[in-house]
């Protein structure tokens, strides 16, 4: 049985970041999962918490992608009981980090992002420069395989970001 990334999460989390990407049923559910794993591995599920959402409101209210679903079960988990919402004003405040898919989704968030936010935007593959892409692709109009290379750059990303904030808490508590 597939893990049921959702479930991941602690309580003692202190450390907010939201995954986006356009409509919130590929990339950013996939990212949100598999940063939630890599969390867990590093042993930073207890201080971060992770969610996902869109810049448009086309798919609201609607589970993943049938597609990103299956391209996660072959990773052993879960998103099928995700729903789709929409980025909306107080996500800038209610997070320390908004991760982009792509340069669009990130323009969008420019856009939207109140002027007194406190959150950083970024690109999700910020972390990850010599990967090659500096953004993930959206599968959704193409075939399976776009969704496998998906979670193959966002399972490295996670992993790449995972390390950055073991980095920013170890700096932070005065450790060197």
């Amino acid at each position: 049985m597939p893990e049921r990334s959702c479930y991941i999460i602690a309580m003692t989390e202190s450390y907010r970041i939201l995954c986006v990407c356009m409509g919130n049923i590929c990339r950013s559910p996939t990212a949100r999962a598999l940063l939630l794993r890599q969390l867990h591995q590093h042993g930073l599920h207890e201080r971060v918490a992770v969610y996902s959402a869109g810049t448009h409101d086309y798919h609201v209210g609607k589970p993943p992608d049938r597609r990103a679903s299956l391209a996660l079960r072959a990773h052993k988990l879960d998103i099928s009981g995700d729903l789709a919402r929409q980025v909306v004003v107080e996500d800038f405040h209610q997070h320390d980090e908004l991760l982009a898919m792509d340069a669009g989704n990130l323009r969008h968030l420019r856009q939207l992002q109140p002027v007194d936010s406190r959150a950083k935007l970024r690109l999700i593959m910020q972390d990850l420069p010599d990967y090659g892409l500096s953004e993930v692709p959206d599968p959704y109009y193409g075939g399976e395989q776009g969704f496998v290379q998906v979670v193959d750059m966002l399972d490295q990303a996670a992993a790449a970001i995972c390390r950055r904030l073991l980095n920013h808490f170890d700096a932070a508590a005065g450790h060197n």
